[in-house]
């Protein structure tokens, strides 16, 4: 025989009590059925609850949303480097306390600890109720206090934070209007105001201290922040205790009431307000209306009346209260005990479910309420008390369900490790509370992995946390601000570009001596007027592929050629073999195309696109100046590639051709446009790298009149083209487009700099780069503003950040310091409008480089600065280009267009629209137009040019 109830003095078989207890527990199930939830019910809840998030998120519907979602400004939680001493005021009940915290500061500290030495002071009852300003002069005298006992130096300056537990709207970290008070208090003049500026208020009119509020937070931002400190996956905020709320770190880009939308940024829900507009009537209980219609604000906080421990001991009264009436209790007897409001409380509901006391807890209650309760009495109150506390967890958990899944869909994740940070007496003080939550809210959510942690110091310590991480922030923003600072040019650096690439187009043009711009004449003397038409093989070798096109021209102007083309890769052992291997592995891929084609018997015409620095003497030679862009084939530089691609067709024996043009890229991209455009006389590249090329009056091309039997050569060309203009050159020069003799001239404007006139915009990670090229101080210009680069250029930023503790934890990994890993593709991926932060975290992740969301913030804004200045630099050249054409035609306004190609100008979501605007800006007198080359633009160009030359030999 067992007595399980140790007030009875008689003795009951167990399986007669065991049956008695479940027959008065299935009674209470009954009476109380609408508070139990099933987890369908729980889905529910936690879906409606999803919806307020977003309606309180979204600036439309915010005014109009029960459950606020107020932006904290808190950007980042602790990642275990923050360090300093801070003053912190906890100001949330009766009493208030005053705290120093030092973060990692002092010996005494463990490795990785905080040291809290605090004061609790009371706050006077009249002061709930009384003037605001004399609040916060109490708080002000008490932190002066505070100073004076604890020999902290009142002229030194100190950083203080503030955690303010009731809700206020934030604009910045150290600003809160104080939307409502709430926790009895109720002092006046304060709802609507900035409450740090009343505290600054204060602290100025005690005087003696020299302090500054750094951050203002909730209590529950407080509480995520301190226990983020340990664990880094900490990123809710929960407090069950005599209110209840919960905050999140929400992506930016989805909280609409505050600018930008990079990273993430703390959101405090204020959910105790869920339910005030209807959200929960299906699941408010009349004993729910009752506390409700006796509170302070009817209608107002559903939620946390259902939930916190303010209400969850009224809520048994309640409901033992209607039992007693009904007759299902203490035999119909009700005390006046048990009539009054507040006789019952959570700490009674948590001690009525203690594991082995919790009968006998029950029954002192009942006797000290003037009852004389049976055990039966007893068993029934005890399970009245546990199923409002169940209720109380339930909902809790699936509150939680609902920011969990936000959390998991915002970042596109199938499974979730997070943690939970949690305060208030109620999860600490109820002995089942804990388990009865975390058991839910894991079934709700199986596929996410949920750790709760409980704050050991309070949210003190975290608001002291929130001025640390700020801090923090603040001097790696200061410190990537000068990092990135020399690729920030201003418009007078710009300008001084310009100034130079334009003294060095003109240096180039004069060939006396060195030029660090080649200024290579093409020997096309014209854009194509629209006859051109046959059939043509083009050949284009430009970088890792080569291209072979077959294009067929109608006749009449602007017809869309028909193309056919094949790509064929360049091997690296190819590209830096010999001279003759890559002309035969040319010459087999021409090989190859013309039998596709069926067409290996005919003699055709060709024109070769050759993208690299060349010396020609005629249209169809071309000697090779220097290799670029990873190629080093032997043999080759000071050679005539035409004649070297002869050679190797005629060692394979299989086929022939009649190459009647070499062109660079640059001016093939010109042609093509300009068969779509008259108007384009220049050409840029822009893509594994970069160049342009212009239509340049012949009188001004000294370097030709220089070389030898050239003069003739160029004059009698000149000349032919010049039978060609017609009897309205007067009427054309008047619209400032006469038609006077031309040649288009390849700049090579790369090799701007390697006479060292770009050494004051050159930065370290610059000079890092030139160094481990494969051609070190050539092609410097190329090097600040080409695809084959600017990934190599960022790595070197992010090697260096990394190094500096600012990116990554400073954990230095093998990938990043691999020459090369970073491909300037994925500038352009990451730098996509359209990407979010949790996309550039998996391509960082991808090289092997594990970052959180400030690293990928700071990533972006790397390659950023590093491809602006990029397409500054080309704007700047682009200018200077514009400029020139204009004043050798003595315009005061120029309209041109640019035919442009290349990866980077074509792929990357900026480039294009920052190049364009630099060159408006410093080229204010010409209105220049940008036209992409369509699909085999170089090949189409070539083409032309051999169109053209045929012609030529036809006239």
């Amino acid at each position: 025989m067992i007595n399980i109830f140790p007030w009875q003095c008689h003795c009951t078989p167990l399986l007669v009590q065991m049956g008695s207890t479940r027959t008065l527990r299935d009674k209470v199930d009954r009476f109380l059925y609408a508070m139990h939830l099933h987890d369908d019910q729980l889905s529910d809840i936690a879906a409606r609850f999803q919806a307020e998030l977003k309606k309180g998120l979204s600036v439309e519907s915010n005014a109009a949303a029960a459950v606020k979602m107020l932006p904290t400004h808190v950007r980042s939680t602790p990642d275990g480097s923050e360090t300093g001493q801070f003053l912190a005021l906890d100001l949330g009940g009766s009493r208030f306390k005053v705290l120093q915290v030092k973060v990692r500061e002092g010996m005494g500290i463990r490795r990785g600890g905080v040291e809290l030495v605090e004061k609790t002071y009371p706050i006077p009852k009249e002061l709930h109720i009384g003037r605001g300003t004399e609040l916060f002069d109490h708080v002000s005298e008490s932190l002066k206090d505070f100073m004076h006992e604890k020999n902290i130096s009142l002229e030194k300056k100190h950083p203080l934070a503030f955690t303010f537990s009731f809700p206020c709207e934030q604009a910045t970290l150290n600003q809160g209007l104080l939307l409502n008070w709430s926790k009895n208090f109720r002092a006046r003049g304060l709802q609507g105001k900035d409450v740090v500026q009343a505290l600054r208020g204060a602290i100025k009119k005690t005087g003696g201290m020299d302090v500054e509020v750094l951050a203002m937070v909730n209590d529950t931002v407080a509480t995520m922040m301190t226990c983020g400190f340990d664990d880094q996956y900490c990123e809710v905020g929960l407090i069950i205790g005599t209110g209840t709320n919960a905050c999140y770190m929400e992506e930016l880009r989805n909280v609409d009431l505050v600018e930008g939308d990079e990273g993430r940024m703390c959101v405090n829900t204020e959910w105790g307000a869920f339910g005030d507009d209807g959200a929960l009537k299906d699941y408010i209980t009349e004993f729910d209306r009752d506390v409700d219609a006796a509170s302070n604000n009817p209608g107002k906080q559903i939620l946390e009346k259902m939930v916190s421990g303010m209400y969850l001991g009224e809520l048994v009264r309640l409901v033992v209260l209607k039992m007693a009436k009904l007759g299902l209790l203490f035999e119909g007897h009700v005390s006046d005990a048990l009539r009054t409001k507040g006789t019952i409380t959570t700490e009674h509901v948590a001690a009525m479910e203690e594991y082995k006391n919790g009968l006998n807890n029950t029954r002192n209650l009942l006797i000290d309420l003037d009852l004389t309760p049976t055990s039966d009495d007893c068993v029934a109150v005890q399970h009245v008390s546990t199923i409002v506390s169940f209720r109380s967890s339930n909902l809790v958990a699936a509150g939680l369900a609902a920011i969990l899944t936000r959390i998991k869909q915002n970042r596109n994740l199938r499974t979730l490790r997070i943690s939970v940070g949690v305060d208030g007496t109620v999860y600490k003080m109820h002995p089942q509370y804990p388990k009865r939550l975390q058991k839910v809210v894991r079934r709700l959510l199986p596929e996410c992995h949920v750790r709760f942690v409980l704050s050991d110091s309070g949210s003190s310590k975290g608001a002291a946390l929130v001025s640390a991480v700020a801090q923090r922030l603040a001097l790696r923003r200061r410190q990537v601000d000068e990092t990135l600072s020399p690729f920030r040019l201003s418009q007078e650096q710009l300008q001084l570009v310009k100034t130079r690439m334009r003294t060095g187009l003109e240096a180039g043009l004069k060939g006396k001596g060195p030029s660090a711009i080649k200024m290579l004449p093409s020997f096309v003397y014209r854009t194509p007027d629209g006859t051109e038409y046959g059939q043509y093989l083009a050949l284009d070798l430009g970088g890792t592929n080569f291209r072979v096109l077959l294009v067929n021209f109608k006749q009449g102007l602007q017809q869309n050629p028909r193309l056919y083309h094949k790509i064929y890769t360049i091997p690296l052992e190819i590209m830096q073999g010999s001279g003759e291997e890559l002309f035969d592995h040319i010459a087999a891929c021409v090989s190859d195309f013309l039998d596709y084609m069926g067409m290996k018997r005919a003699r055709l015409p060709a024109g070769f696109t050759f993208s690299f620095p060349c010396e020609q003497t005629s249209i169809d030679t071309g000697t090779l100046v220097s290799w670029t862009k990873c190629f080093k084939a032997t043999d080759c530089e000071g050679h005539d590639v035409v004649s070297m691609l002869r050679e190797a067709i005629k060692r394979r024996n299989e086929f022939d051709l009649d190459i009647a043009a070499v062109v660079n890229d640059t001016v093939a991209t010109m042609m093509s446009c300009a068969y779509e455009d008259p108007q384009c006389e220049i050409g840029l590249i822009a893509g594994t790298g970069t160049n342009v090329c212009y239509m340049e009056e012949l009188k001004n091309i000294e370097k030709i009149e220089q070389k030898t039997g050239n003069k003739e050569r160029a004059e009698g060309t000149a000349e032919g083209e010049e039978d060609k203009q017609d009897d309205g050159r007067e009427r054309e020069r008047k619209e400032g487009h006469a038609e006077i003799p031309q040649m288009c001239i390849n700049t090579e404007w790369g090799g701007l700099g390697d006479d060292g006139s770009l050494d004051d915009i050159i930065t370290p990670y610059d000079i890092e780069v030139d160094q481990n090229s494969l051609n070190p101080g050539k092609q410097r210009f190329e090097k600040l503003t080409s695809g084959m680069y600017l990934g190599e250029v960022v790595r070197q930023v992010l090697l260096d950040l990394t190094r500096g503790s600012l990116l990554f934890r400073g954990h230095v990994t093998e990938a990043l310091k691999t020459p090369g890993i970073f491909q300037t593709k994925y500038l352009s991926h990451i730098e996509s409008d359209r990407l979010a932060l949790l996309q550039v975290r998996s391509i960082l992740q991808q090289l092997g480089l594990d970052s959180t969301c400030d690293d990928s913030i700071i990533v972006k804004e790397v390659c950023g600065a590093v491809s602006c200045r990029a397409a500054q630099l080309c704007g700047a050249g682009m200018a200077a280009v514009v400029d020139k054409i204009r004043e050798n035609r003595g315009l005061d306004h120029l309209n041109i267009t640019v035919g442009v190609d290349g990866t980077l100008y074509k792929l990357h979501p900026h480039f294009s629209s920052i190049l364009q605007e630099t060159a408006r800006i410093l080229a204010p007198q010409c209105n220049v137009t940008f036209l992409p080359s369509e699909g085999g633009g170089g090949g189409k160009g070539a083409a032309l040019i051999t169109a053209m030359a045929r012609q030529k030999l036809e006239m």
